[in-house]
């Protein structure tokens, strides 16, 4: 992976250093474990546990593929909005698994429901709280169609309970993003602060992706934990509106995962004042942070996408509405002959006009105006009367390209954020289950 991830967060984003990656702040009313089941069969993390004493409200966007995993299932099953703990696992997507895979992941519900039980028992106030199976949550990732090795992640739920820690230190946040990896080379971590009225907000994220990203509502999987105290049902409409411009306009290869799934979880240990709606002035600070959280985790995603070297900013203005704008940028942005092309360094526009044209948009042809960079290489149906292939050619051997249309039609625009397409990408998937 040759990109520089510092290149292409939001501007906006203050990033503190843990080396190259951002060190997130610990979670008032959150534990977090990370432990080995062996999945891999080499002793790496593959699960983790998101714990919550006192509960937390709870919002989530899911998959819209048909075919989704027992996780997704069971998730969307439940109808909860208040919950105790999320448990993931990786290296088996426990999907297309049949009946025995959502048996075993029952079973994994109920020796998880002991095991908080009794740890709620032990906890200094002395008071046991039965911890129901319906107040977990869970997220698998990785191989599709495999047995779910449901006995494997069964038996270290002991040892996940016991390794709960609530200080969340730099190692205990990146412990639990490397735990949710698959073919990710690296974990993707995401800190804001803000504030609801005099209180300060803080908000955690974490996420995994790297291949099978085209999300219909966020990515293959993101997670994100604060102290504020909003109600479920507010905490819904802000994610789902603010993932429409960020994990909702990234993609790696066009293909969308059976277990995307994007949760956030409210603590509300920061005894802000009460929210009553969410259009609520106070809210605003709050939504802005979040975007810019789950902006800066997006491109992480794409920046770590498959066999990429190279990060690309689809800028589509001009549209007549932002349906005809998207639908434009993401023609461009998921064409292989145009990834293959920035790949080769090969500023061979022709591609791009070819994926606008495919997009299914009545576009006009002679309005069309397409920048690569700041050079202008096409407008009024032909090639653009200053255009200097050998300055293009140059600015394509950057690790950052922006491909920038005008359709002028109308005033609506769309932004979708993708990288190039190598020979690693095949060869990353050609072996993946290997």
């Amino acid at each position: 992976m040759t990109i520089n991830l510092k290149n292409f967060l939001n501007p906006k984003v203050k990033v503190s250093k843990m080396g190259e990656f951002q060190e997130l702040r610990p979670i008032d009313g959150l534990e977090i474990s990370s432990v080995s089941a062996d999945l891999y069969g080499d002793g790496r993390d593959d699960l983790s546990l998101f714990y919550f004493p006192e509960g937390a409200n709870f919002s989530a966007i899911y998959t819209t593929s048909k075919v989704t995993s027992a996780s997704i299932n069971w998730n969307v099953k439940i109808k909860r909005h208040f919950v105790k703990a999320l448990m993931v696992n990786t290296q088996n997507a426990n999907t297309f698994t049949g009946i025995k895979g959502a048996q075993g992941l029952k079973e994994i519900a109920h020796t998880l429901s002991k095991a908080l039980t009794l740890k709620s028992s032990q906890s200094p106030k002395g008071v046991e709280e039965i911890i129901k199976i319906t107040d977990l949550l869970f997220a698998s990732t990785g191989v599709i169609g495999e047995d779910f090795p449901y006995l494997k992640i069964k038996n270290r739920i002991p040892e996940l309970v016991k390794k709960l820690k609530n200080e969340q230190n730099k190692f205990i946040w990146f412990k639990a993003a490397s735990a949710i990896m698959t073919t990710d080379t690296r974990p993707k971590l995401a800190y804001e602060e803000c504030k609801i009225g005099s209180k300060i907000i803080k908000i955690s994220g974490i996420a995994k992706g790297s291949g099978m990203i085209q999300p219909n509502m966020a990515t293959m999987l993101s997670f994100i934990f604060t102290d504020a105290n909003i109600p479920s049902v507010f905490l819904k409409a802000i994610l789902k509106k603010v993932s429409t411009t960020t994990f909702n306009a990234i993609t790696v290869d066009s293909d969308t995962s059976t277990s995307d799934m994007v949760g956030i979880f409210a603590t509300g240990k920061a005894k802000n004042s009460k929210i009553y709606n969410v259009l609520d002035p106070k809210l605003q600070d709050f939504e802005k942070a979040l975007y810019r959280l789950t902006l800066n985790l997006s491109k992480q995603i794409v920046v770590d996408g498959e066999g990429a070297t190279k990060f690309i900013t689809v800028n589509v203005m001009g549209g007549k509405s932002n349906a005809m704008a998207r639908n434009v940028a993401f023609s461009i942005a998921n064409s292989p002959l145009v990834k293959t092309a920035i790949a080769g360094e090969d500023p061979n526009w022709g591609r791009i006009l070819m994926a606008i044209g495919k997009s299914g948009e009545n576009v006009t042809q002679n309005k069309i105006q397409v920048k690569i960079g700041n050079y202008l290489v096409a407008e009024q149906s032909r090639k653009a009367k200053n255009y200097n292939e050998e300055a293009v050619k140059e600015y394509m051997e950057s690790n950052s390209i922006d491909i920038n249309v005008n359709l002028d039609l109308g005033n609506a625009s769309f932004t979708v954020y993708t990288c190039d397409l190598t020979h690693d990408y095949i060869d990353i998937n050609a072996d993946y289950r290997n």
